[in-house]
């Protein structure tokens, strides 16, 4: 099994709803780095995976538009808790829209790192 990764990082801050959270209830920025990690059983024509230049303009476009933004205010986060986990899952979602391979891709992870010791992933297989 093949493997690629790409990773970026942005500034973004949200804040914890529907729960007493301490200060995490308050607007807060993290440096998240963005992980993203690729799985297919063979190459496609020109001997790799997938273009890590287009994986690297799926990750930056994402980067772009969170980058110094309040996640609460986004539509994709209403009536959901901005949490890691679930920040992880619609990063998911945008970057495997946005993506093309002509290679047998299996699976894709997005792992979302919110400082140096905290992560959450979102794993498909497809």
């Amino acid at each position: 099994m093949y493997e690629l990764g790409v990773n970026c990082e942005f500034l973004a801050s949200h804040f914890l709803i529907g729960g007493d959270f301490g200060e995490e209830n308050e607007p807060h920025p993290h440096a998240f780095r963005l992980e993203v990690v690729l799985r297919g059983p063979c190459l496609n024509h020109h001997q790799y995976l997938i273009d890590i230049d287009e994986v690297k303009r799926a990750l930056k476009a994402q980067g772009e538009r969170y980058r110094h933004k309040l996640l609460n205010d986004f539509e994709e986060f209403k009536g959901l808790n901005p949490s890691l986990e679930v920040f992880a899952r619609l990063l998911h979602k945008r970057i495997l829209s946005s993506i093309k391979s002509d290679s047998a891709l299996c699976s894709l992870k997005v792992k979302l790192w919110e400082d140096g010791e905290a992560y959450a992933s979102y794993e498909q297989e497809l």
